[in-house]
């Protein structure tokens, strides 16, 4: 794994896979995954992420 951020603006859990870039995304509600032009996946996106996760839990995933 390259990078998990925390986007507070938009509750976001950002999981970077990969740095290749983006070609395309799919959509399926809370969960958006972004894909290289090879379809290997390059990055998670969890929206609405306090929603599914106490403070607690997200405070130990952001500090390792």
């Amino acid at each position: 794994m390259k990078k998990i951020s925390y986007s507070k603006d938009v509750d976001a859990l950002l999981i970077e896979l990969s740095n290749a870039p983006i070609a395309y995304a799919e959509d399926d509600g809370q969960v958006i995954l972004h894909y290289a032009q090879d379809a290997k996946l390059v990055l998670v996106e969890i929206l609405d992420f306090r929603r599914f996760m106490s403070n607690e839990t997200i405070s130990a995933l952001l500090a390792s």
